[in-house]
């Protein structure tokens, strides 16, 4: 992808045009605050549903044509989610390029929530790696269009407890369709990334009676981990991970988790389902299709990952954890759906959670389109009849 230069200046009403670089967006933004040191893209892939809503991703991406292309495949990923869970919203998401432990500071979230007011509701941030609710509590000092923020500031709190919880739920729906028990008890799961989300997962899997292996870059995630859970065993990398005898891959770090050496590698090692909370999970085309040839059920990731959506989206109508929580608990049925519906069609589940996804944007893309045309038709006869 061709490099981008952040424009050098403090008006964030500058938006890249939509063109062939990015042709299914609706809006890219390039923002840069110098006296912050802010540097962000947001990304509005689709309204069609709804305003568009995603987290703020914080990561020292290598290049800004590596944020970009981050941001254009969360935001695509994000309107996926938001359908195949039945949310009037729509897909965006955001990257800050830089280290989220070195730059990140008051003013430079005061100028991205002057980014996202800019942007008139169109997007709705939230949490994301490198980011947490109480980052959200500053960015709404300048944005009323922020969700995932503290519950003392009456917001929904962590995200990641409920998008734990619907992985966890997704989970036992393909364990029922492989091994006919919504359960990984007496399961091996092997868990990359242990952060924010994967902790709860583990917590989850262990009360259910699953062994857990994990893995983590970041050593004090893995001490948590441990502390908390004695019995959890821990592997040396995510090479020496998937290379282990696991019944279940959950991988729960960075997307792309899924190329042809892990494949590989997992099927060697016997593994028959992969369920994780990492976003765009398939590191190329074809990979769902080699997974399904390898006898590896995969999960879509954004079928299972979607309760912190769910969570942050519930905030909008005033958070409710009990309701939000049910609706995670959803994600179950929904993935027996997807499962039921690759089954029928004879294609990948990654491709039928993709159809059933693209229906309801359909739907609604007609719904409005007929709602237009009604309304076109309603200003003609009064206009004919004025004249």
């Amino acid at each position: 992808m061709t490099e981008f230069t952040l424009p050098d200046a403090v008006d964030f009403g500058i938006s890249a045009p939509v063109s062939d670089t990015w042709p299914d967006h609706e809006q890219v933004v390039f923002c840069h605050d110098p006296a912050s040191g802010l540097r962000a893209v947001i990304a509005i892939h689709s309204t069609v549903l709804g305003p568009s809503l995603g987290g703020t991703r914080f990561h020292p991406y290598a290049a800004t044509a590596d944020a970009v292309a981050d941001v254009l495949a969360l935001s695509k990923g994000m309107t996926y989610k938001a359908s195949l869970a039945g949310l009037d919203l729509g897909g965006g998401k955001a990257v800050i390029l830089g280290d989220p432990h070195r730059d990140k500071t008051p003013d430079l979230l005061r100028a991205y929530g002057r980014a996202v007011e800019s942007l008139g509701g169109r997007y709705l941030t939230a949490c994301d790696v490198g980011t947490y609710s109480v980052d959200m509590d500053i960015v709404a000092e300048e944005s009323s269009f922020v969700t995932g923020r503290t519950v003392e500031r009456g917001g929904a709190g962590d995200s990641s407890v409920l998008t734990a919880y619907g992985v966890f739920e997704g989970m036992r729906a393909a364990a029922e369709a492989l091994w006919g028990e919504p359960t990984l008890a007496g399961r091996t799961v092997g868990v990359s990334g242990v952060g924010k989300v994967g902790h709860h997962l583990v917590t989850h899997l262990i009360e259910d009676g699953a062994s857990v292996v994990v893995t983590d870059v970041w050593e004090p995630a893995l001490e948590r981990v441990r502390d908390e859970h004695p019995e959890v065993r821990v592997a040396g990398s995510t090479g020496e991970l998937v290379n282990e005898q696991i019944d279940v891959y959950a991988p729960c770090a960075l997307g792309g988790a899924l190329d042809d050496d892990v494949v590989a590698a997992l099927a060697h090692g016997g593994t028959k389902l992969v369920c994780g909370a990492a976003n765009n999970q398939l590191a190329h085309p074809g990979i769902e299709k080699e997974l399904e040839a390898r006898g590896i059920l995969y999960a879509p990731d954004y079928c299972v990952n979607s309760g912190g959506l769910i969570q942050v989206a519930d905030e909008l109508a005033g958070f409710d954890f009990e309701r939000a929580r049910l609706r995670t608990a959803g994600i179950f049925s929904t993935t027996q759906r997807v499962i039921e519906r690759a089954r029928l069609d004879g294609v990948p589940p990654a491709v039928a959670a993709d159809r059933l996804a693209e229906q309801r944007i359909r739907d609604a893309r007609g719904a409005r389109a007929t709602r237009q045309g009604r309304a076109q038709s309603r200003e003609s006869e009064y206009s004919d009849q004025s004249s």
